[in-house]
């Protein structure tokens, strides 16, 4: 089983989107994002997909999670968890779990690490929120601090968490 990780830019308030798109721009969470994921194979709710404003990520294997969704060109359609996670190729090392709230929800109990992007701002009118997570949990693996500049209009912090102990979960 490959390591499952999940992905987030998340504010202060656990938030993570407005209407299905993401709170802010930050361009150097974008990269990171596109740095680590890029080779893998990412897991997404139908919505999450949605939102993507080109489709399906390039050089990537996207797998989409829903009980509604219609097959299209560069995506996988699984209607559960358990499905999604045995379309996985044999050779991946890393899983990346990129949304939404309810797909993060799910996979948190089986994530393996968590790459954070911790957005020094709360925004009050987001609707949609990450779930919590239990610090007993995960331990800090690495953090990087950015203050704000002409691009990135808020302080935040990547945040790399590993689990503590192993998960003993079935699905």
């Amino acid at each position: 089983m490959p390591t499952i990780s999940i992905i987030a830019a998340v504010a202060e308030n656990r938030a993570i989107g407005k209407e299905n798109n993401l709170l802010c721009h930050l361009p150097a969470d974008l990269k990171r994002f596109k740095n680590l994921t890029t080779g893998h194979t990412v897991i997404m709710g139908r919505r999450t997909f949605e939102s993507l404003p080109n489709g399906a990520l390039p050089n990537r294997d996207n797998i989409v999670i829903t009980t509604t969704g219609k097959e299209q060109a560069g995506i996988q359609i699984c209607r559960s968890i358990p499905e999604a996670l045995a379309c996985i190729k044999e050779e991946e090392s890393e899983i990346f779990i990129i949304g939404g709230a309810s797909v993060y929800q799910a996979f948190l109990p089986l994530a393996d690490k968590l790459y954070l992007t911790h957005i020094h701002h709360t925004f009050p009118e987001a609707d949609t929120f990450f779930p919590e997570i239990l610090s007993e949990e995960w331990k800090i693996a690495q953090t990087e601090e950015h203050l704000p500049d002409e691009r990135h209009p808020y302080a935040y912090v990547f945040t790399d968490y590993i689990r503590k102990q192993n998960k003993h979960l079935h699905i």
